[in-house]
């Protein structure tokens, strides 16, 4: 009897420490592991923030303006909706991946040791793949001299509390310029398009609730993007044909304002608020859109090929 008394004593308390929480003091691995979990949350929308700035090479005439709505459907990639724990230093795991903060799946177990703390934890179950991002932008254009055209997008600080998404905010800033570049070379009048050069910069800042053992906790996340393209157009009657070939920026600051949590029965704990810069990227992108106008009504649709491919649709007015 007293070899069952202990038999069932040792289960119970193995169960014990396994279901215990993981202190992590160390910031590097605070970056390292939730840079991996909620970086490709970033990026996506980092993406979706650098299109739709333009639906034609051709800048606006002085005074000229266009309001344009467009949304971008930002695809998520199989290789970015699951990460491999085993690429982070001091982390390890039989499973060669789990779910990013986008992927859907079953939290793989994870071990953990830094030299001082040691233990093991396990990433939540998520039910939900989001395969597609939708990111809706509003822009304001106007001409300027010089074949100069500047574009600017705003949206207030807005709070939500929807169900089980939770409480969250979100704000947007962006501006932009384009200029046509083709007055300036001498092959003006023989090249039978207009040729202009684009940059944008938006800036991006959300907060959301990320639930943990059954733990609603806030968390913010700001997202700074940026372009730089080579746009191209043709008009033909009330049909516009466009290309472009840039290079899109990326960086986000993942912040907390106290402790923050990641597991299911149990987690990894950080016990300080974090503010993590996430590691800078880049990628080139090319695109190919038509625009559609009717008097000073615009339909355009566009695709982008990038590490982080789009469909963007959008109406609009324009004039001049």
């Amino acid at each position: 009897m007293s070899r069952i008394f202990t038999f069932l004593f040792l289960f119970c308390y193995s169960l014990f420490v396994s279901a215990q929480n993981i202190e992590v003091s160390n910031t590097s691995d605070a970056k390292n592991f939730l840079g991996a979990y909620f970086s490709p949350l970033a990026k996506s929308i980092g993406s979706g923030l650098n299109k739709g700035w333009y639906n034609t090479a051709k800048p606006h005439k002085l005074a000229g303006f266009d309001v344009t709505l467009s949304l971008n459907l930002i695809t998520i990639s199989d290789e970015v909706a699951s990460f491999d724990v085993n690429s982070i230093e001091n982390f390890s795991s039989a499973s060669l991946s789990t779910p990013s903060i986008l992927g859907a799946g079953e939290g793989a177990t994870i071990n953990y040791y830094d030299g001082n703390e040691s233990g093991q934890f396990k990433m939540p179950d998520q039910n939900t793949k989001i395969k597609v991002m939708p990111i809706p932008n509003l822009n304001l254009g106007l001409g300027l001299i010089k074949g100069t055209e500047i574009n600017v997008r705003y949206f207030p600080a807005y709070k939500y509390d929807i169900g089980f998404l939770g409480k969250g905010s979100i704000e947007l800033f962006g501006v932009g310029l384009k200029h046509d570049i083709l007055q300036w070379l001498p092959i003006e009048k023989i090249l039978p398009f207009h040729l202009s050069l684009q940059g944008g910069l938006s800036q991006f800042n959300t907060s959301f609730e990320v639930e943990s053992q059954s733990v609603r906790q806030a968390v913010d996340l700001d997202i700074l993007a940026s372009t730089v393209n080579l746009i191209f157009s043709k008009k033909f009657a009330m049909i516009t044909g466009y290309g472009s070939i840039g290079k899109n920026f990326m960086s986000s600051t993942f912040k907390t304002e106290t402790d923050f949590s990641l597991g299911s029965v149990s987690a990894l704990n950080f016990k300080f608020p974090l503010a993590i810069n996430m590691p800078n990227t880049s990628e080139i992108q090319a695109s190919l859109g038509v625009r559609l106008q009717f008097a000073i009504f615009t339909i355009y649709a566009n695709q982008t090929f990038s590490s982080y491919p789009s469909t963007s649709l959008g109406v609009g007015i324009s004039f001049r």
